[in-house]
């Protein structure tokens, strides 16, 4: 199990690696400037999958990605 740092570490790169630092900046402050509830903004972003399909899809990258 990863540490919260490594956690914290691993989620940064991820959003540098994919938006870039000036993109990945303004993704943290709008999460820190509003209300935000995680679980209700991941239903809304698959409401025509099930969690089981999300599930898989995302193990099926992982094992893809090598990590």
């Amino acid at each position: 199990m990863k540490t919260d740092t490594e956690i914290r570490s691993d989620g940064v790169k991820a959003l540098t690696d994919s938006l870039g630092e000036v993109e990945a900046e303004r993704f943290v402050s709008l999460l820190l400037r509003e209300p935000f509830d995680y679980t209700r903004w991941q239903k809304s972003l698959f409401p025509e999958k099930s969690i089981k399909e999300i599930s898989k899809a995302a193990m099926e990258l992982r094992r893809n990605s090598g990590t």
